[in-house]
């Protein structure tokens, strides 16, 4: 081989020198990307992001069980593939939307104002947190074209909620999503012990290992102080109270119930989905008193630990709900095979929370945008390769696309139990 044919085969990439360009140029999915956000982050705000309940038996099933289904193509011609869909009425370039995260500014300083730029710019839904550090309204007037979705904790004061009902409608936000997961807060062990309690009481391990990471530290301190003004009415900025640090950490009202929800329902006119909810008697519940959608979800393995996943009920609910709503599916999310999966087997749709927030901490607005475009590239590419054309293709012939590897298993080992004992066949 001469030289100048090898040259033609080795690309050399010349150096790059700031650490976000490298992290978006070399990052690939994101794992790669949950490994950069952990080189950024002091090792206790990581584990805030990134730690589930307990033993986390929940966090770690949330993975697994997307390889108990395998993919089986069939062969045939394939134009597109078109990722777009309807997510409750509005198109979506992608059936996935962005989960309301709190607190995001903690892991990045541009905080929910970058996510809600790449959601725009990639044109799927964003779920704004009730306990985000950006103003509904700025959200509103920063991307007016952005489906925007609002995180509403249910009250049993009407005139409490009425007030929030106006002001999301005001700030145009169409769809709420209300949250039933947080009754008590999960006992998230790594949080206690790093400090990361109601309120914080950080520990010395903590604290010098915040300042071994000059780079995040010194954005935070830059950045305007945490406040959560969609807690409040329009226009205060509440002082951070123990809590509020409840709030924060993901304890909610554990009186509110069914009738709150009814009641909700009756002077909403916008779009609810149901979050949080594991249990198909529940997801028909919803569909009954004229909820729009739910999500399954067990809020990523942050609550109650050793809880089913929301793929594990997926089929059940589907069932139980017929067509009267949407279902959405979160929960250990990382790959667009995941989503062809959710899809494939009754959903309409996926939402990601940590995916995004990694794409945050390693590289800012353009790492979330990032993110978005990975699960675009893994959906169209999952789709070719399965061998379909459109979202609503996927949906319809779900049942010829994935198979059960756990059932697939269980038959095979009953199959030489049943050939000894069926009888022996002769011949005269």
């Amino acid at each position: 081989m001469k030289f100048s044919d090898i040259r033609q085969l080795v690309q050399v990439k010349a150096p790059v020198v700031s650490r976000q360009r490298r992290v978006l140029a070399n990052a690939y999915n994101v794992a790669e990307f949950r490994a950069a956000a952990r080189r950024v982050l002091p090792a206790g705000i990581f584990d805030y992001l990134d730690g589930g309940s307990e033993d986390e038996v929940t966090l770690r099933r949330n993975r697994e069980v997307f390889g108990a289904w395998g993919l089986m193509p069939s062969w045939g011609p394939v134009s597109g593939p078109d990722t777009s869909t309807s997510l409750l009425g509005r198109r979506s370039a992608l059936p996935v939307m962005l989960t309301p995260t709190g607190a995001t500014r903690l892991f990045h300083p541009e905080g929910e104002l970058a996510v809600a730029e790449g959601a725009a710019a990639a044109g799927i839904p964003y779920g704004l947190a009730g306990m985000s550090t950006v103003a509904m309204e700025s959200i509103a007037e920063r991307f007016p074209d952005l489906d925007r979705w609002f995180n509403f904790g249910l009250s049993r004061d009407a005139d409490v909620r009425d007030e929030k009902l106006a002001r999301c409608k005001a700030a145009g936000f169409n769809t709420l999503i209300v949250g039933v997961d947080t009754r008590a807060l999960g006992s998230r062990e790594r949080d206690l012990r790093n400090g990361f309690t109601a309120p914080p009481s950080l520990t010395l391990s903590t604290l010098v290992d915040i300042a071994s990471r000059p780079g995040w530290w010194a954005n935070f301190l830059r950045a305007e102080g945490l406040s959560f003004p969609n807690l409040s009415p329009l226009g205060s900025n509440p002082t951070v109270t123990p809590s509020m640090w409840q709030q924060i950490l993901g304890h909610s009202d554990s009186s509110s119930g069914w009738a709150e929800l009814e009641a909700l329902r009756e002077v909403w006119d916008g779009k609810i989905v149901l979050k949080g909810c594991v249990n198909p008697a529940d997801v028909a519940r919803a569909a009954s008193i004229g909820l729009d959608a739910v999500q399954l979800s067990n809020h990523g393995g942050r609550q109650l630990d050793h809880m089913l996943s929301p793929m594990e009920v997926l089929q059940e609910s589907r069932q139980r709900a017929g067509s009267a709503l949407e279902i959405f599916v979160d929960s250990g999310i990382r790959r667009g095979s995941d989503v062809v999966k959710a899809i494939a087997l009754g959903a309409d749709g996926c939402a990601i929370g940590r995916p995004y927030l990694y794409g945050l901490v390693a590289a800012g607005s353009a790492g979330v945008s990032r993110i978005i475009e990975i699960f675009g590239e893994e959906l169209r590419r999952t789709m070719t390769l399965v061998g379909v054309s459109t979202v609503a293709e996927l949906k319809s012939r779900g049942s010829e696309i994935v198979r059960d590897l756990r059932h697939a298993a269980e038959a095979g080992a009953e199959a030489p139990a049943r050939a000894k004992e069926a009888p022996l066949l002769t011949t005269n």
